[in-house]
């Protein structure tokens, strides 16, 4: 007898809902990338993995997907929810100042990637038809991916994002474009094309007016029943409508989402809706990855892994190149445009749409349409790995264009302040320093920090301050004083105490986490500790008195009265002679 847990839609709810509460945490705790780990789970678990041998070890099925087209569906909206959710992080003003970006270095990227391509397939043997297919399937990159990862806000974000809005708003007229080239169906594409581009704009209109003058009213009707269940299904229904009605003109529904969630993002619900929708975005994005993982049949990897290599490698490298040099033409940084390209080079899911509709214009073969098929999944596993690539490249590259800039190592702390450390805490010390033409020299062990500290012209040396041969190489012995900024307790005591006794008449002024730590930075010879919870605990205890009404002079007295509090807290722990300054500038207690 058949129990309900033996219906396929249970067994695959197992498979998905175990993935989500095992790859993310485990590949967090990593620090790698989920996307990489949901992949290797659709591989594992799919019909060419553990699911080719459920008929020898029944158990399994219950650990596996044997059908990926039961769970494409649960995949496509995936796609759709991410892409709403990128919606509602744009708005119509910046969708309008990006215009020329998307249709104008967008069309340039994905013309040129494409063309490049498909000439350098058609010079190996494909003819030019099918090749040029191939050339824009390829050209396309994957939106699911590379936003997630970089943001909209960042160079690398806005210039990804211009150029991927504009691929997946050709994504339909490439389809028709590739049915005008078919052997015996031109005029029909062609018509189709035309067609698809007056009824997409027509519906993109009418979208717009819609959501302009109903989503406001739909909402707040669903906001007054204080049902979050109501709200949900709202945003829901906007989303899904969307798409539909994009899909239905002939475009991608992956527009319609994203117009959804810029139109809501236009009204006084984006961020309660943004919040409500976000677990479905990341479940149902997980859904897609192990859909691409299914696609990886690693035996047919290991039969052809050489050609799979040179097509994975072949297809990277002209996207790269492409992007970041087209993107160099206008006026983008060396590092900005090889990052970019690089995080943009892999094929995207939409490839394999387009693959499959050159298969039915017979441009090219169904074993063709497979071995890409098999590239793109690859592609579309390396782009974490593609992602962090292109970071390390861009850093470097920026480091080396900014090392003219950076002070002589050798004689750095000659006659300057020294600060170890340039992040939250020694950016402010650092401006305070400039402001005053006070001579200073920042060291700092993250590289990225470096490159773009480098780029507002911050005098700073990459470094890390725990290796005793750099302090020595600082010549500190010259230095006007020492300010430690780094959040390292530890590491702080030891080079207080390492350059204490090098230099005992040197200024050091080091950054406390708490009393217990100001207490071991003055027993390894600080000159001053600032304990920051301390005195952030001051500053805040001083506004809220006096913004209560409570005079100047006593809440003064009061904070001076519990600074001593500290100091001798300090002394006590710190087994100190005298009471420590706790405040630059006061007199020595005691």
């Amino acid at each position: 007898m058949h129990t309900p847990f033996e219906n396929p839609v249970f067994s695959d709810a197992l498979v998905i809902l175990g993935a989500a509460g095992i790859v993310i945490p485990a590949f967090a705790r990593l620090r790698i990338n989920p996307v990489i780990g949901f992949i290797l789970v659709g591989m594992l678990v799919g019909p060419s993995g553990l699911g080719s041998i459920v008929d020898r070890f029944p158990w399994l099925y219950h650990i596996t997907i044997t059908d990926r087209e039961a769970i494409d569906p649960f995949a496509e909206f995936g796609i759709v929810m991410l892409l709403f959710t990128i919606g509602l992080e744009l708005s119509f003003k910046r969708l309008w100042a990006m215009r020329v970006q998307v249709f104008g270095l967008g069309s340039a990227q994905l013309l040129a990637s494409g063309l490049v391509i498909g000439f350098a397939l058609n010079l190996i043997g494909q003819p030019l038809a099918g090749a040029l297919g191939l050339g824009m399937a390829l050209a396309l990159s994957s939106t699911a991916l590379v936003l997630p990862m970089v943001g909209t806000t960042g160079p690398v974000g806005r210039s990804a994002l211009a150029m991927l809005i504009f691929e997946d708003l050709a994504l339909v007229p490439i389809i028709f474009a590739l049915g005008a080239l078919a052997p015996r169906a031109e005029a029909a594409g062609l018509d189709g094309l035309v067609q698809t581009l007056w009824l997409g704009g027509l519906t993109i209109v009418i979208m717009l007016l819609a959501g302009r003058y109903l989503l406001p009213y739909l909402f707040a009707q669903a906001a007054r029943t204080k049902s979050p269940e109501l709200f949900l299904a709202a945003c829901l229904l906007v989303v899904i409508t969307a798409s539909v009605a994009t899909a239905a003109a002939g475009l991608s529904p992956i527009v319609g989402a994203l117009i959804a969630g810029v139109m809501i993002a236009e009204t006084e619900y984006g961020d309660e809706v943004e919040i409500i929708t976000a677990p479905f975005k990341g479940l149902a994005l997980g859904v897609f990855l192990i859909t691409v993982g299914m696609s990886v049949d690693l035996r047919v990897v290991a039969a052809n892994w050489q050609s799979l290599a040179i097509a994975v490698v072949g297809v990277c490298l002209i996207k790269a190149v492409v992007t970041g040099g087209l993107l160099r033409l206008v006026g983008a940084r060396r590092g900005v445009a090889a990052e970019t390209g690089v995080l943009m080079a892999s094929p995207a899911e939409t490839t394999l749409i387009v693959l499959a509709a050159a298969v039915q214009a017979q441009l090219i073969q169904s074993s063709t349409a497979q071995f890409w098929q098999i590239v793109t999944a690859i592609g579309l596993t390396i782009t974490p790995l593609l992602a962090k690539l292109g970071h390390v490249i861009a850093t470097r590259i920026d480091m080396r264009a900014s090392e003219s800039a950076a002070p002589d190592e050798e004689s750095a702390g000659a006659g300057r302040v020294v600060l170890f450390g340039y992040g939250r805490v020694g950016e402010i010390v650092s401006d305070m320093l400039a402001k005053h033409n006070q001579p200073y020299v920042a060291i700092e062990s993250n590289v990225d920090v470096v490159a773009a500290a480098r780029r507002k012209g911050v005098p700073i040396l990459f470094g890390d301050v725990a290796r005793p041969e750099l302090l020595d190489r600082l010549r500190l012995g010259h230095a006007k004083a020492l300010i430690l900024t780094m959040d390292d307790p530890v590491l702080a005591v030891r080079i207080v105490r390492r350059v204490a006794g090098w230099v005992p008449d040197l200024t050091i002024i080091a950054r406390a986490r708490d009393a217990n730590h100001a207490a071991e930075l003055y027993r390894a010879g600080a000159t001053l500790a600032v304990p920051e919870a301390l005195e952030s605990s001051l500053q805040l205890s001083e506004a809220l008195l006096v913004d209560l009404g409570i005079a100047m002079g006593p809440v003064i007295a009061s904070i001076h009265e519990k600074r001593d509090e500290l100091r001798r807290k300090i002394m006590q722990e710190g087994e100190l002679s005298k009471q420590p300054l706790l405040k630059s500038g006061e007199a020595p207690a005691g």
